[in-house]
């Protein structure tokens, strides 16, 4: 048995899809698992003991344009897949499972080209993206959430790396809370200077402090002190992985952090949600985890991915949930820790 699985969204998604890989493996305990995803995909899946085969989709890069995607399409063909899995819902992912000519295409039936698969799964909103995920594999048990964990394999070398940084920031036995004030859309993000007076009540408390965040997010005007360690840019996604593991609680906002944390039970998730909401489905899987919004406000959502600027003005969805409310919310559950 040999399945593909096409999926080439942001991290957070790949990270949400591991679910559905112990899933295939545990109704066809002999198959091949083959996964299409971005370059950056790929580095969180590495070690997935699920997977046989990852390949790397550089949809931006080599494989850009038609020629490319009919190269990779001519590639996966020759393998004969059996089954092709497609989370991902846009039309070249749609395309690309076409192209494979496997006799089993399963996708989204809203998704772009939803016509070229064989068998079309209903795209409950309703329901956790985890849980939308392993309807690809049949019914979705009701204990999915204690069943079907988010599975992250950071190897010895990522764990040794993470080990020379705590052993150099004495990090031992210190409570440590992890902030990842960045986010792709500009709504996502919580007011920076609102994650700085969290980050200087937590220091002023005694607390370390741990920056999150890509080398995108370096611009970001962060309030790096004494007891504040600045990772943003430094660490691969598994060795985040294994600095997630670690620390006591995650402070995010609507973005991959929430998903790469949920990875790990003994890891608390405190997320920010502005003009998203949990009905999305991308709410944090683990059950160590809380989502602070405002709710009753009539505006939300306003978007599934947020945008440049609040469409009504105020952001009040953000502005209203303030630095102290956050503080206060972070020293209870480390009390619970």
């Amino acid at each position: 048995m040999k399945i593909l699985v096409i999926h080439t969204a942001f991290i957070g998604d790949i990270v949400l899809s591991t679910p559905l890989l112990k899933r295939i493996k545990e109704v066809y305990p002999e198959a091949k698992i083959t996964y299409v995803t971005t370059p950056i995909g790929a580095t969180i899946l590495r070690n997935n003991p699920n997977v046989t085969e990852i390949i790397e989709y550089d949809k931006r890069g080599s494989h850009s344009g038609v020629k490319g995607l009919l190269a990779l399409g001519r590639r996966l063909r020759y393998e004969n897949f059996n089954m092709v899995l497609t989370p991902h819902r846009y039309l070249r992912s749609s395309i690309l499972a076409w192209l494979t000519r496997s006799p089993k295409r399963v996708g989204y039936d809203i998704a772009s080209g939803s016509c070229l698969f064989t068998d079309k799964i209903s795209y409950d909103k309703s329901k956790h993206e985890v849980d939308k995920l392993l309807s690809f594999i049949g019914e979705v048990p009701s204990n999915s959430r204690e069943k079907y964990p988010i599975e992250l394999y950071p190897n010895k070398k990522d764990i040794d790396a993470v080990d020379k940084i705590w052993n150099e920031n004495n990090f031992n036995n210190q409570e440590i809370i992890a902030v990842a004030p960045g986010s792709k859309w500009f709504t996502k993000k919580w007011p920076l200077e609102y994650f700085n007076e969290v980050i200087d009540l937590l220091v002023e408390n005694g607390k370390k402090v741990i920056v999150i965040g890509g080398k995108d997010e370096l611009y970001l005007n962060v309030n790096i002190q004494q007891g504040v360690l600045d990772l943003r840019g430094k660490t691969t996604l598994l060795e985040l992985a294994e600095v997630l593991k670690r620390v006591e609680v995650v402070l995010t906002n609507d973005s991959s952090p929430i998903h790469i944390a949920s990875a790990f039970k003994k890891t608390s998730i405190l997320a920010i949600f502005g003009p998203t909401v949990k009905e999305f489905g991308f709410f944090p899987w683990s059950k160590s985890s809380e989502v602070l919004e405002i709710e009753n406000l009539s505006c939300r959502p306003c978007a599934i991915h947020g945008g440049d600027k609040c469409p009504k003005g105020h952001f009040k969805c953000m502005l209203d949930i303030k630095p102290k409310q956050v503080y206060e919310k972070i020293l209870q559950i480390l009390k619970r820790v």
